[in-house]
């Protein structure tokens, strides 16, 4: 097979890149000596190519080099390219890159995790048995657009957390793909590295147990272009200042830098960003002190509106809340603003955990934390959609605001473009068309009923506008969003809020991660799932002394009535009922009666799942149906999104001949 010309100039570059780092000129000097003084010793006569290239086999370097050197030999299907170098990766016992070789022409950043420390939460963790399911932790990674994820190892005091990951700093999403980077231009590199480790316990449930930024900048001015050191993981939201491990990390370039940086150099870089964003900070917070001066001028009452301009995240870091909401476009994984909305529902809402009783832990989490842990508080829902519908090119902001009995909460308003309001409930998907009621209206006028549960709002914000409520009444029903109104809404200038939210103004803000394409094959998670049910039900009825008849047919049917009400809850629109009502019809003989029970889930937990449905008094008449001729169906769908998010829709149903 013959190679392009330019294919074979970069054959050779990384064939000699590689041999240069296995130091394989040295290896042969070494052999080569060995063999003259063993033919020195044998009085022979000179030493022949031969009698070297004997020497190298045996000592196993010829096999080496041609282990190492591991290219795939398929086409692009897609474009018909000619065949592309092996993509690295990682050996299970970490050993550096051992088994492929690195593109010579891109600068990549090895990271290794070569174990944990202190997990002092798992002192007392049992050591779990062959084959028994216990908890575990997993690390996350993002950096530049690229995520990871690591083997699942068991929670421990010292878990064995081992794993490789290989980073470019250019990829080919940035435009800079065929860029070689240089020192210079790494070292104004002030992506951090973010590290999130999670806990899943036996029932998966998952819990954060640490966000980590790692600033790698340190192996530029490490000799050799490597450098290993050991971090520590501190606890998320009321443990922030409580370290949870140590994490042992090795870091280093491929290829190694011709001229490295003294480490000087880099830690005066890293100075004068913390100097720059420290600087950034204070200036932010002195004008967000004069303007909300003059807001609680206009009345005294906006005192008790809810202005919420700064936010903790999961680290206990206060950041402007405006900088939790960026632009996100989902690419081809989510297809419209309803099927975002309905992603976003199916992250569990959870409200951040606390120690002992009293108020609410605030807690806005970092995106990669709450997509890493599939669930969070509806702060964190409200960001997450909010910047979906920004990536979806809608005019879209965060409510701020209570809903029924006073209770917190946070919404998304979207603003058409002849000046319709809709909210967004970020934790269910519903859309409510928001009419405001005229106050100065006479009395036996028409006026709208409120449509959606909110009670008051305060603030309103997006990735770039903060706009406070400056009404008289902050009650919803009574609002107008007419934002260009001052008199009605007092906004923050828009230059002060660039300054520190708007991408890459600040070392300090966290880099926005990429949603993961779903790696869950819906069709066996479903099959998985229903085999379960079906073995539950037969053994319930077993103990009620019931035999069990499956109709497979009915069973069957049952799946276009939980595709409809998926489709109906992403889009809105009820379809396929019609069908599904006739195909039920054929289906049950006369003199029969028919009985069907949907449920909707957001885990695939079958146990959890069929006690809750026995907890439902229509459920259980159908899984504990007695009659003549009974015959029962379940049908099982799950319907995967982005994030491994899922929708499970389980349907029990039954028929039997009705007796007088």
């Amino acid at each position: 097979m013959s190679l392009p010309p330019e294919k074979a100039s970069e054959l050779k570059r990384i064939i000699h890149s590689h041999l240069l780092k296995m130091d394989i000129h040295g290896r042969i000097r070494e052999v080569l000596a060995e063999a003259a003084r063993s033919d020195q010793s044998a009085a022979h006569g000179s030493l022949s190519e031969t009698d070297f290239l004997h020497a190298l086999q045996r000592r196993g370097i010829i096999e080496d080099v041609m282990k190492d050197l591991h290219f795939t030999q398929v086409a692009d299907a897609e474009t018909g390219s000619p065949p592309k170098l092996a993509t690295p990766f990682i050996d299970k016992n970490i050993t550096p890159l051992k088994k492929t070789s690195v593109d010579p022409s891109r600068r990549h950043l090895y990271v290794q995790v070569l174990g944990g420390k202190a997990f002092l939460e798992h002192l007392q963790e049992p050591e779990p048995l062959p084959g028994q399911v216990c908890s575990t932790l997993t690390l996350y990674l993002h950096f530049r657009n690229q995520r990871f994820r690591s083997k699942p190892v068991p929670c421990a005091c010292d878990p064995d957390l081992k794993e490789g990951f290989l980073l470019e700093f250019y990829t080919d999403g940035t435009g800079e793909g065929s860029k070689m980077a240089d020192a210079t231009s790494m070292l104004s590199l002030c992506d951090p590295v973010h590290l999130v480790l999670i806990r899943t316990n036996t029932s998966g449930e998952t819990a954060l147990v640490s966000s980590y930024f790692l600033d790698w900048r340190t192996v530029l001015g490490s000799p050799g272009g490597k450098t290993c050191f050991a971090v520590e993981l501190m606890g998320v939201g009321s443990e922030s200042k409580v370290p949870a491990g140590v994490l042992t990390v090795s870091l280093e370039l491929f290829p190694p830098l011709t001229e490295t940086l003294s480490s000087a150099v880099v830690s005066t870089q890293q100075s004068l960003e913390r100097q720059r964003t420290a600087e950034k900070e204070r200036l932010f917070l002195v004008y967000a002190k004069q303007w909300w001066r003059e807001f609680l001028q206009i009345r005294p009452s906006n005192q008790s509106k809810m202005v919420k301009i700064f936010a903790q995240d999961e680290n206990g870091v206060n950041r402007p809340t405006c900088s939790y909401v960026r632009v996100l476009r989902a690419g081809r994984l989510l297809e419209s603003p309803r099927q975002a909305a309905r992603f976003v529902s199916l992250l569990a809402h959870e409200k951040a955990p606390v120690v002992g009783g009293g108020g609410k832990q605030e807690q806005w989490c970092t995106l990669m934390a709450f997509l890493c842990t599939g669930k969070g508080d509806c702060e964190d829902h409200a960001a997450l959609l909010c910047s979906l519908l920004l990536g979806f090119g809608l005019d879209a902001y965060v409510c701020v605001g209570t809903r029924a009995k006073g209770a917190p909460h946070t919404w998304v308003l979207t603003r058409g473009a002849e000046g319709s309001v809709t909210f967004w409930e970020s934790l269910t998907a519903h859309r409510y068309l928001h009419r405001a009621i005229d106050p100065d209206a006479p009395p036996l006028a028409t006026q709208p009923r409120p449509a959606s549960p909110y009670r008051t709002v305060g603030c309103v914000f997006n990735h770039q506008s903060f706009l406070a409520n400056g009404q008289p009444s902050d009650a919803v029903e009574l609002c107008v969003f007419d934002f260009q109104n001052q008199s009605r809404w007092k906004a923050m200038s828009e230059e002060a809020l660039r300054s520190v939210c708007a991408p890459g103004s600040t070392a300090a803000l966290p880099p926005l991660p990429p949603l993961c394409a779903p790696s869950l094959d819906p069709a066996a998670a479903s099959n998985q799932l229903e085999l379960e049910m079906r073995f539950m039900v037969s053994e319930h009825r077993k103990d009620l002394e019931l035999a069990t008849v499956w109709d497979d047919h009915l069973s069957y049917l049952l799946s276009s009535a939980l595709s409809a009400y998926e489709l109906e809850r992403c889009t809105g629109v009820s379809c396929g009922n019609e069908e599904f009502q006739d195909a039920v019809r054929r289906a049950v003989p006369d003199g029969h009666t028919f009985k069907g029970f949907p449920i909707h889930f957001l885990h695939r937990n079958a146990r959890r799942a069929f006690a809750t449905c026995l907890r439902s008094v229509f459920c259980e008449e159908i899984v504990c149906c007695r009659g003549d001729h009974v015959r029962l169906a379940v049908r099982v769908r799950v319907f995967a999104y982005p994030e491994n998010a899922c929708a499970v829709w389980l349907m029990f149903a039954c028929k039997y001949r009705s007796v007088l």
